[in-house]
C-alpha cells in the first residue's frame, strides 16, 4: 500500500468513528429580549483547575480550562473530520501538504491570529511548543506524543515543518486537539527547562483562543473575558466566562438541572438514579458520548510501603510483595463485579468493559476475557501459595499479610464503587483501606506531592482516562518501560503502575511504522490485549462522558478526541 493510498484508508477510519449521543445539546424558544445575564457564561468545574498549562498536568480539570485559552493547530470535530483550527489549513498529499515519502509534513498557518496580548501568532509560536514539550528538563506529560518526531522548523513564518523519524501513519497525532496546544514563544522562552512550573503564565495564559484569563484562583474558580484580538470577534456571545469550583458532581448537576444557577456543569459522575431525578426539575439536560474514556483499577508493581535510601517510594528497586505476582494481580481483576457497578451507579452512563482501548471501534479488541468470577480468584490466590495461616482473615504468605490502600479523587460514585470492590477482595480475604483525595491535588502532577497519580503512594489507584486522537499510538505509549514516573525523571513519566514489558514496548514500535490497515488493526489488538492478560490495568466502565446543559445555552457539542470546550466561540444564549 502507498502512503497516499494509506492516507485516503485512515480517513475512512477516522470518519466511521460514530459519536453516540443520549441527548444532543438543548435548542431553547426564542427569547424576546436578551437578558444582562445572557452576557455571562457561568461554568461548574467542581474538580477545580489548579495550573492552566495542559502540558503540566495530567488532570482533565486543567487541560478543559486551558482550552478555553489555548488553541491547537487542528482538532476532530464530532463527526471525526480534521479541521483546522489556528491551521489555514489540513495537510494532504494533494496540496502538497504530505510528503510522498510519509516523513514529514507542512503546516499551513493562519495569517490573521494574534495573541490575546497583541503579539502576532508564527511558525515560531509552533516550533517553541516542539521545544517545550519534548525538554526533558520541563517534564512535560504530553512528551509521549512527540516521540516520532525528528524536528520541527520554520520555513517561513507561517509555514512549519515537521519531519519524523520514520514514516509515520499516524501524523495528525502531533499539534492536534487536546495535546497540541500551542504555546506563546515570546513569552515561555524564559521557561524552558526545570523553571517551567514557575512561569507566571502557567495561571494567567496568554493565548489565541476566544476568551483570556483575567482572575486565576488555583483551586477555586477562574474568570475569562472576551479575547481583544481574537480573529473573529463577532462570533463572542459573552462578555465573560466563569469557571466555578468546588463542591461535588451532584451539587454540580442540580446547580444547572434543578436550579438554574450555573449554564453548564463538567464531568457529571453521579449515580443514575439521582441524575434522572435531577433532570426533572425541567432546568436542563445531560450530553453524553461514548468516546474513548474508561474508568479503569490500577495496581502497583513496585512497594509504597519501603523507600530507597535516597527516600523513594513505589520505586523498581522493591518490587510489590505480592501485586508483582500475575496471578494475585488477576485474582483481584476476577473478582471486581463491573456489571453490578454499572447496574447500580452508571445506568445508561455507563457501560462494562475490559478494554484498554475503546476507540475507534476498528482497533478495539474482541478477544473474550474472564469475566467476575470469585470462585477463580480464591483458586488462583490458593495456588499461588497466598493463605490465612493465623485465622484472622487475611490471606499471608511468609510473614507478608495481603492489605491494600486503595486511592481515588473525592466522588461520591466512586467511593461507592470503591465499596462494592472492597467487598469483594474482602471476601477473597484481602485487607482493604480506602483513601480519597481531592482532585486538585491527585491530577496536580506535582513532583513534590506523594498523593499524585504519578507517585503512586498507594497499592491500588483508580480514574479515567481515554485517548484523546484517533491513532492509538500514544495511549499505547503510556505503558513503555521508559514512561516509568520516577525521582530520577522528576515523576513526569505516565506509566503510574510501572509496568514494564519488552514485547509490549517492541510490538508498540512496530506499529508506528506499519502502513497496512489491516496489521495495524491487529497489532492495536494485541497490545490491548497483552495490557489485558498481564493486568497491568483494569478496565471497569466504558465512561459516557456526561456534562448537564441548561435550556437556554446553544452550541454544546462533545467530541472524543479534544476537550468539551473546544468549540466555546460558538457557545450562545
Amino acid at each position: 500500500m502507498t502512503y497516499s493510498s494509506f492516507i485516503k484508508y485512515i480517513s475512512l477510519v477516522i470518519a466511521s468513528f460514530s459519536l453516540i449521543s443520549c441527548n444532543s445539546s438543548p435548542n431553547p424558544d426564542a427569547s424576546s429580549s436578551m437578558a444582562e445575564n445572557d452576557k455571562l457564561l457561568k461554568m461548574i468545574y467542581w474538580q477545580a483547575p489548579t495550573i492552566l498549562n495542559p502540558h503540566l498536568s495530567t488532570g482533565f480539570k486543567d487541560a478543559e480550562a486551558s482550552r478555553i485559552t489555548l488553541e491547537p493547530l487542528a482538532t476532530f470535530n464530532p463527526d471525526s473530520e480534521l479541521i483546522p483550527v489556528l491551521a489555514s489549513e489540513i495537510p494532504t498529499v494533494e496540496n502538497g501538504g504530505i510528503a510522498k515519502d510519509g516523513k514529514s509534513i507542512e503546516w499551513k498557518l493562519r495569517q490573521d491570529v494574534k495573541w490575546s496580548d497583541g503579539q502576532p501568532f508564527t511558525a515560531k509560536d509552533v516550533v517553541f511548543t516542539y521545544e517545550f514539550i519534548t525538554n526533558p528538563k520541563v517534564g512535560s506529560v504530553n512528551a509521549k506524543e512527540y516521540l516520532n518526531v525528528e524536528k520541527v522548523e520554520a520555513l517561513d513564518d507561517y509555514t512549519v515543518k515537521v519531519t519524523f523519524k520514520e514514516v509515520n501513519p499516524a501524523w495528525f497525532s502531533v499539534f492536534v486537539g487536546s495535546a497540541g496546544m500551542i504555546l506563546p514563544s515570546h513569552l515561555y522562552s524564559e521557561y524552558n527547562g526545570e523553571n517551567a512550573r514557575s512561569a507566571p503564565y502557567n495561571l494567567i495564559p496568554i493565548g489565541t483562543g476566544a476568551y483570556s484569563v483575567v482572575q486565576f484562583k488555583p483551586g477555586d474558580s477562574v474568570i475569562y473575558q472576551k479575547n481583544p484580538h481574537y480573529r473573529q470577534p463577532e462570533k463572542l456571545s459573552f462578555d465573560s466566562v466563569e469557571i466555578k469550583g468546588g463542591g461535588d458532581a451532584t451539587s454540580a448537576a442540580r446547580a444547572v438541572l434543578q436550579t438554574a444557577e450555573a449554564d453548564f456543569a463538567y464531568n457529571i459522575q453521579v449515580e443514575s438514579n439521582i441524575l434522572q431525578d435531577l433532570i426533572k426539575g425541567g432546568k436542563g439536560n445531560i450530553v453524553t458520548n461514548f468516546g474513548s474514556n474508561s474508568e479503569r483499577v490500577l495496581l502497583n508493581y513496585t512497594d509504597p510501603n519501603r523507600a530507597t535510601s535516597e527516600g523513594e517510594k513505589s520505586s523498581l528497586q522493591f518490587p510489590h510483595p505480592f501485586l508483582s505476582d500475575s496471578n494475585v494481580r488477576q485474582a483481584l481483576a476476577l473478582a471486581i463485579d463491573k456489571n453490578t457497578i454499572v447496574t447500580q451507579l452508571y445506568g445508561t452512563t455507563g457501560k462494562p468493559t475490559n478494554n484498554f482501548l475503546l476507540a475507534p471501534p476498528n482497533y478495539v479488541s474482541d478477544t473474550p476475557f474472564p469475566e467476575y468470577n470469585m470462585e477463580k480468584a480464591k483458586e488462583l490466590l490458593d495456588n499461588a501459595g497466598w493463605k490465612d495461616s493465623n485465622g484472622d482473615g487475611i490471606r499471608d504468605k511468609n510473614g507478608v499479610e495481603m492489605k491494600v490502600v486503595f486511592q481515588t479523587t473525592v466522588n461520591p460514585l466512586r467511593q461507592k464503587t470503591q465499596e462494592i470492590i472492597k467487598q469483594s477482595w474482602q471476601s477473597l480475604g484481602v485487607a482493604v483501606e480506602l483513601k480519597t483525595i481531592d482532585a486538585s491535588v491527585f491530577f496536580s502532577s506535582d513532583p513534590s506531592n506523594t498523593d499524585t497519580v504519578e507517585r503512586f503512594s498507594a497499592d491500588v489507584q483508580m480514574f479515567t482516562t481515554g485517548n484523546g486522537n484517533p491513532d492509538p499510538t500514544p495511549y499505547f505509549q503510556v505503558y513503555t518501560c521508559d514512561n516509568i514516573p520516577q525521582k530520577s525523571n522528576n515523576w513526569s513519566g505516565n506509566n503510574y503502575s510501572r509496568y514494564c514489558n519488552q514485547e509490549f514496548d517492541r510490538l508498540l514500535t512496530t506499529v508506528t511504522t506499519e502502513l497496512n490497515p489491516e496489521k495495524r488493526a491487529t497489532i492495536f489488538k494485541q497490545l490491548n490485549d497483552l495490557l489485558i492478560k498481564d493486568t497491568a490495568v483494569v478496565p471497569i466502565v466504558h465512561r459516557g462522558d456526561t456534562v448537564a446543559v441548561s435550556n437556554n445555552l446553544q452550541g454544546v457539542e462533545l467530541t472524543p478526541w479534544d476537550l468539551k470546550t473546544w468549540n466555546i466561540a460558538d457557545w450562545n444564549k
